[in-house]
C-alpha cells in the first residue's frame, strides 16, 4: 500500500453557530435587569443605536431628536438597509430566523399586540455556550458560596413533595430571611394560593426539618425548640425555659427555677445547652442582595372569562437605529476602513433590534401557553396545578425544549395570585403503563401508602420491588428508586425495618 497526498472535495452538512445566533441565544436567557445592562453596553459600543425616548449613545452626537420617528429606523428597516447590513455578515438572515414560520397553536387569551413574525428556534446552539463571557460562568458558579435559598430549594426537590406542596414550599422558601427565619403570614399565603391552611402547615412542618436545624422558624423560641427536638432534649422543663426566655434575659433565675420546676444544678445545665444552640441558623450561608422582582409578563382576567397575557413594556428596551445620523456619517466616510466600520455598526444594530423583538415574541408565546395549561391554578388555587413539562409546552408552541428552558429561566409572571417564576408552573407526573393520561405524583404516593397500610390485614410485608409490580399491574409505570423516594418522604420505614418492628 502506497502513501500519498491528494485533494478531495466533499459536500456535507454542518452546524455553524453564527455570532448573530449566539447573540439571540444570549438575549433570550437573560433576565430583564441583565438585558438592560447588555443593551447599555451595546449602545456604548455602537454610535448608531438610539433610545426611543431620544437619548443617544455615548458617542456625543445629538441623535437628531427632532427628526421624525420613521427616519430613525425603529423595527421596520428599509430593504436597502437590510441588504447592506446582511452583506457584511458571515451568515444570511435565514440562518437565524429560518425560511418557514412554524405552525403554532396560539392561545386565544393571549395578547396579540406583538404582531406576526417568524419564530427563532434557539435550540440550534445546542447545550453548550459559544458567546463571549461564557467561559467564566461555570467557574463563577462553582466558586461562589451557595445561598440559603438555593440550599433549601435543593432539599425541597428531594423531599417528595406533590406538585401543590412543592409550590407552597417554594413560596415559603422565598419568604426566608438571611438569618433563616420565615417572614410571612401563613394566612395570607393560604388565601393567595387558594389552598387550605392544613396544606401550608403540613409543608412548613416538612421544611422545618431541613438543614440547618432550626431553619424556617417563625420566632426565636420556635427556632430553639426545633434544635432541641433534633437533639432529643425538648422535655417539659426545657419547654418551660423556652417559654420564659424573657426571665432568662433579665437573669431572674429564681423565677426560672419555679417556672421550670428544677434545682440550681439542672437549671445551669439547661442554660448551657441553650447557649450551645444557634439563634440564626441561616447566617452560615452566603447572602446575596435581594433585588426586587420585576415581572416580565402580566396575567389579567379577561371580561369574557378567560385570561389576558401581556408583556411588561417597562422591561423591554426601546432601541432604535438613528438613520439620520447614519446618513450624515455615511456621506462623510472616505476610506474603506471607515465604510467597513459603519457597515458593521449598522448590521450589529439591525441584529440587536431583531433579536430583542424576537425575544419579546417568544416570551409572550410561551407565557400564554403556560397560562392556558395551568388555568386551573389561576381559578381554583395551587392544588389544581397540572403535571406540566418542557416537552408539552414546546410541542404546543412549535419550539425546541431547550428554547422553552431558556425562556422560562429568570422570567417572572405577575398573576392575581402573586408573582411567580415561569418555572414554577412545571410540575412532575408519573406515566401510565397503558399510555393513557399520566398520574400525578400525589396519587401515586397515596397508592403506596394505601398498600403499606394494608400490610396489617394481609400479613404480607411488601418490598419496594413488590410495590412496583403491584403498581404496574394497576397501570402505573414507576421505577423502584422512585417508590423508595416516595416511601421515605412519607416517613415509612423500609420493608426490613417494618418486619423487625412486627417481631
Amino acid at each position: 500500500m502506497s502513501l500519498g497526498q491528494r485533494l478531495e472535495i466533499r459536500q456535507g452538512q454542518g452546524l455553524v453557530i453564527t455570532p448573530q445566533l449566539q447573540q439571540a441565544i444570549k438575549l433570550l436567557q437573560l433576565s430583564n435587569l441583565e438585558l438592560e445592562a447588555v443593551v447599555e453596553a451595546e449602545m456604548e459600543r455602537n454610535p448608531l443605536l438610539l433610545r426611543e425616548d431620544g437619548e443617544p449613545g455615548t458617542d456625543g452626537h445629538d441623535g437628531d431628536s427632532d427628526a421624525p420617528r420613521e427616519d430613525r429606523g425603529e423595527l421596520e428597516l428599509s430593504d436597502r438597509d437590510t441588504q447592506q447590513a446582511n452583506s457584511a455578515l458571515d451568515a444570511s438572515e435565514g440562518d437565524v430566523y429560518g425560511d418557514d414560520e412554524p405552525t403554532v397553536r396560539e392561545p386565544a387569551a393571549a395578547s396579540a399586540d406583538m404582531g406576526e413574525g417568524p419564530m427563532v428556534d434557539w435550540s440550534r446552539a445546542g447545550k453548550g455556550g459559544g458567546f463571549d463571557g461564557d467561559g467564566d460562568t461555570l467557574d463563577r458558579a462553582m466558586s461562589r458560596e451557595k445561598t440559603l435559598t438555593e440550599h433549601l430549594t435543593d432539599q425541597a426537590l428531594i423531599a417528595g413533595f406533590t406538585p401543590p406542596e412543592m409550590a407552597v414550599a417554594q413560596i415559603l422558601i422565598d419568604a426566608v430571611d438571611e438569618g433563616g427565619y420565615l417572614r410571612a403570614d401563613l394566612d395570607e399565603i393560604a388565601e393567595r394560593l387558594g389552598c387550605a391552611m392544613d396544606l401550608i402547615e403540613k409543608v412548613l412542618g416538612v421544611c422545618q426539618g431541613f438543614e440547618p436545624t432550626g431553619v424556617m422558624a417563625r420566632s426565636v423560641p420556635e427556632c430553639l425548640k426545633l434544635q432541641l427536638i433534633e437533639r432529643n432534649r425538648f422535655d417539659p422543663a426545657m419547654e418551660a425555659l423556652i417559654d420564659n426566655l424573657e426571665l432568662l434575659a433579665r437573669r431572674d433565675l429564681s423565677a426560672l427555677r419555679r417556672a421550670c420546676g428544677v434545682d440550681d444544678e439542672d437549671l445551669a445545665e439547661m442554660i448551657r445547652e441553650l447557649k450551645a444552640l444557634t439563634p440564626r441558623p441561616g447566617a452560615a450561608f452566603g447572602a446575596e442582595p435581594q433585588a426586587g422582582v420585576v415581572p416580565d409578563v402580566f396575567v389579567r382576567q379577561d371580561p369574557s372569562g378567560g385570561w389576558r397575557v401581556d408583556l411588561n413594556s417597562d422591561t423591554l428596551p426601546r432601541v432604535l437605529i438613528d438613520q439620520s445620523y447614519h446618513a450624515k456619517v455615511a456621506t462623510s466616510a472616505r476610506s474603506d476602513q471607515e465604510k467597513t466600520y459603519l457597515n458593521e455598526c449598522l448590521s450589529q444594530a439591525n441584529w440587536l433590534i431583531k433579536s430583542l423583538d424576537q425575544r419579546a415574541r417568544t416570551i409572550l408565546k410561551v407565557s400564554a401557553e403556560i397560562v392556558r395549561q395551568q388555568d386551573g391554578f389561576f381559578v381554583f388555587g395551587v392544588e389544581h396545578l397540572r403535571p406540566l413539562n418542557l416537552k408539552t409546552v414546546a410541542e404546543a408552541v412549535g419550539m425546541h425544549e431547550s428554547t422553552i428552558s431558556r425562556v422560562t429561566t429568570n422570567k417572572y409572571i405577575s398573576t392575581p395570585r402573586g408573582v411567580f417564576e415561569l418555572k414554577f408552573f412545571f410540575t412532575s407526573a408519573i406515566a401510565a403503563a397503558d399510555g393513557s393520561e399520566a398520574y400525578s405524583a400525589e396519587s401515586v404516593r397515596h397508592k403506596i401508602k394505601h398498600l403499606i397500610d394494608g400490610e396489617k390485614s394481609s400479613g404480607e410485608i411488601l418490598s419496594d420491588d413488590r410495590i412496583v409490580e403491584i403498581l404496574k399491574e394497576a397501570g402505573v409505570d414507576i421505577a423502584r428508586r422512585t417508590v423508595a423516594k416516595y416511601r421515605e418522604a412519607l416517613r415509612i420505614p423500609s420493608s426490613v425495618e417494618r418486619k423487625r418492628m412486627i417481631r
